[in-house]
């Protein structure tokens, strides 16, 4: 029997399976530009695709071979531990020794998260109250507000805008807000709009939060995407940071396993606990064999990760001097796989939403709309580095057609 006949009270449950929570959220407006590029693409348009920052690259080799080889081992097939094997949260605090300097115990300050989206969504459920305030910049990564949301939270949004000081900004609203934040959500480098910080304002961050008891949530995802001489820091590398704060770390991006979903988060052994013992009752964690490989990714040479971000450095460097010649607002990033680039002033009137589609439409060229990371996105779109040089000069010349229309 199909759904059209079934009737009654139990047709009205069904029709009201969305409780509360998902009602609350906002419309998700790349799902308009996913709709419009699925119908374009079944049309036989050939789209060049910039809008997810999903990395197109292969795994490097010597990865892949040690998942082969332990998924080979019937012993690694059985349930695995929902915060991660010993030595997995070993190979990351030993990779924060040697790339941040930061000093972690990898048996209460460290926990394995299947990938850095799962982790900060349950810590919000562990920690956040109905009626929690936290502050999250705006725009900003859709799972940092989206979490405090769903978790019974009060979002408060604090604008990232190019020549202003989010700090004092930051600083402002907490002294305006009652109840007092939370938490503090902090994402450099920045995505969507690649924005970065030096040392200097994360502790100003810690001082600020020790002061004012905000607990501060880092996500530390580009960390190894960086270019021209700017190398980001750790919020952790901070004296007393991890009194106050944690960080969440992923391999996606550093060594191109985005869907393996092999993430962290690390520091403050309380706010470690509170998501160990929800993910408890969740999951069993990882594909051991994915663990280990992960444990060799961060244990072997970083030659991989250097060949990773040169790529894209120059992939940024076309995109973005190409955008510049046709008269297009953009700066190169200093990190991420990301190019934050202003609509044109010639289609300052369109809504992002509506020159994303526009640029599909009318270039064969998809991009995030900047309006999808929250209302601080209106008025930009997201390029994400996931096309080749040829893809991105194809699509430069075909934004350039339009442009002259």
């Amino acid at each position: 029997m199909g759904i059209e006949n079934i009737e009654g009270d139990l047709l009205k449950v069904l029709q009201d399976l969305e409780g509360e929570k998902l009602k609350n959220l906002p419309p998700y407006v790349f799902g308009v530009v996913k709709k419009e590029l699925a119908s374009l693409r079944k049309a036989g348009h050939d789209i060049i695709d910039f809008s997810m920052g999903n990395p197109d690259g292969a795994t490097p080799r010597h990865i892949v071979d040690k998942l082969i080889e332990a998924a080979q081992n019937s012993k690694n097939h059985r349930y695995s531990a929902s915060r991660g094997i010993f030595k997995l949260n070993l190979a990351v605090a030993d990779y924060y020794k040697r790339r941040f300097g930061v000093e972690l115990d990898p048996a209460t300050e460290c926990i394995a998260t299947i990938g850095s989206k799962e982790g900060i969504s349950h810590l919000m459920y562990a920690v956040i109250n109905r009626g929690d305030n936290v502050i999250v910049p705006t725009p900003c990564y859709p799972i940092h507000s989206i979490a405090v949301t769903l978790a019974g939270g009060n979002v408060i949004s604090v604008p990232i805008v190019k020549g202003r000081d989010f700090f004092e900004d930051m600083v402002k609203v907490v002294e305006n807000t009652w109840p007092k934040p939370k938490i503090l959500v902090l994402n450099y480098p920045h995505n969507p709009t690649a924005e970065v910080v030096d040392l200097s304002f994360f502790e100003k961050v810690v001082a600020f939060a020790k002061k004012n008891n905000i607990i501060v949530l880092h996500d530390n995802a580009y960390a190894e995407l960086y270019f021209d001489g700017y190398l980001p820091p750790s919020f952790l590398q901070v004296p007393g940071a991890k009194e106050i704060g944690a960080e969440f770390y992923t391999l996606s991006k550093t060594f191109n396993m985005p869907g393996w979903r092999v993430g962290f988060l690390v520091g403050n052994k309380y706010i470690v606990k509170a998501l160990e013992k929800i993910k408890s009752y969740l999951d069993y964690g990882m594909f051991q064999p994915i663990q280990i490989a992960a444990i060799h990714a961060l244990n072997s040479r970083d030659d991989c990760v250097k060949d990773i971000r040169e790529i894209y450095r120059v992939r940024r460097d076309v995109l973005v001097d190409g955008l510049q010649k046709l008269g297009w607002e953009a700066d190169k990033p200093k990190a991420t796989m990301f190019v934050w680039a202003k609509i044109p002033e010639k289609y300052g009137a369109l809504r992002s939403v509506d020159f994303a589609v526009k640029l599909l439409r009318e270039a064969d060229t998809a991009v995030s709309p900047g309006t999808g990371f929250g209302v601080g996105g209106e008025g930009f779109v997201r390029f994400s580095l996931i096309e080749n040089e040829q893809r991105t000069k194809q699509a430069l010349r075909n934004i350039k057609d339009m442009m002259a229309k």
